[in-house]
């Protein structure tokens, strides 16, 4: 039976997954903050996120939240990490009890040091979570190209019912039971993905970004089993996968990023020249607060974290890591 889907956000990730719902047959529904995001969407396309893109038809757009959400039967949150607390708000009196809600923010809100299925359940108590992530750009999805996602949670019967919603001949969607092992790796590699661009923009060689990469993986799996999540979990699609993709293309939003940033760029020029969000900035910090407090070791993302603070410019934070204690390759 045919359902419907509302969609917030309509940046490139949330107009890809409307593509997709769309596409596996449901009625779909899109909130922009912008009017003429909105309107663009609805005429089948989006300029500004996905340029030359042509979305899947019959999508409903609008920018009114209210209208979005009534009577849909789940809802996929794809907002940036740190305004998904202020949209829950503003969702909170709109939703029915006990709502599938997809969060597909990837990212640690940077005050609390939350995770975005307990920033959820903070503000929109009623909501059955489930996370959605995993190797994907954008565009691709939109596209209708093969892919696949991990919808993980708690309560199976909310990543079954988000699946029925979005599943279709393009798009595979896993179940997992390890909501928090895909949050975290979603966050994290990002992180990592923000470190292979400054190597390779510093020059360091193909080597270097692999080294980063495998040992991002190390580090990812310590912050999800100290924070309760499975090891497993990090070499699935959500973990390894998602780095490899995103950490492996320059055309990353966090790759790229990064890569400017080894160019010798500051951080704050990089920023303001961007219209989409570069995660990684804004959880670099968050993570390395966390793996503090959980007393485990991160120093790829703690040198991420210094580097974009300040604290030491790009060949320091290489020879730091370099330079560290010799040890045995252990996870």
């Amino acid at each position: 039976m045919t359902g419907t889907v509302a969609v917030i956000g309509g940046g490139a990730w949330g107009t890809a997954l409307a593509c997709a719902a769309r596409r596996a047959g449901s009625n779909v529904r899109l909130w922009a903050r912008s009017a003429d995001s909105a309107n663009a969407i609805a005429n089948g396309t989006n300029p500004s996120r996905l340029p030359g893109i042509a979305l899947q038809g019959d999508i409903l757009a609008g920018s009114n939240l209210k209208a979005c959400t009534a009577g849909a039967d789940a809802l996929i949150l794809a907002v940036p990490a740190q305004v998904l607390r202020v949209v829950a708000r503003d969702l909170a009196p709109l939703l029915t009890d006990n709502v599938p809600v997809a969060i597909a923010a990837k990212g640690i809100e940077r005050e609390s040091l939350k995770r975005m299925t307990e920033v959820l359940a903070e503000e929109c108590p009623m909501a059955r979570a489930c996370v959605l992530s995993g190797p994907n750009f954008a565009g691709e999805v939109a596209k209708g190209l093969p892919a696949a996602v991990t919808l993980a949670a708690d309560d199976a019967t909310v990543s079954e019912a988000i699946q029925t919603l979005i599943a279709s001949g393009s798009l595979r969607a896993y179940l997992s039971d390890d909501p928090v092992g895909v949050e975290v790796c979603g966050a994290v590699k990002n992180v990592i993905a923000v470190a292979a661009g400054i190597s390779t923009g510093r020059g360091l060689g193909e080597n270097a970004r692999a080294a980063l990469v495998s040992r991002g993986l190390a580090e990812m799996m310590r912050l999800v089993t100290a924070l309760g999540g499975k090891a497993e979990t990090v070499m699935g699609l959500a973990g390894a996968g998602d780095l490899i993709l995103t950490a492996m293309s320059a055309t990353s939003r966090n790759t790229s990023f990064g890569i400017a940033i080894g160019e010798g760029r500051s951080v704050q020029s990089v920023l303001a020249g961007r219209k989409a969000v570069t995660e990684g900035y804004w959880t670099t910090g968050a993570v390395t607060r966390l793996a503090a407090d959980a007393g485990i070791e991160m120093p790829i993302a703690t040198a991420v974290d210094a580097i974009l603070s300040g604290k030491i410019d790009v060949d320091e934070a290489a020879r730091m890591l370099m330079e560290r204690p010799a040890t045995s390759e252990i996870w």
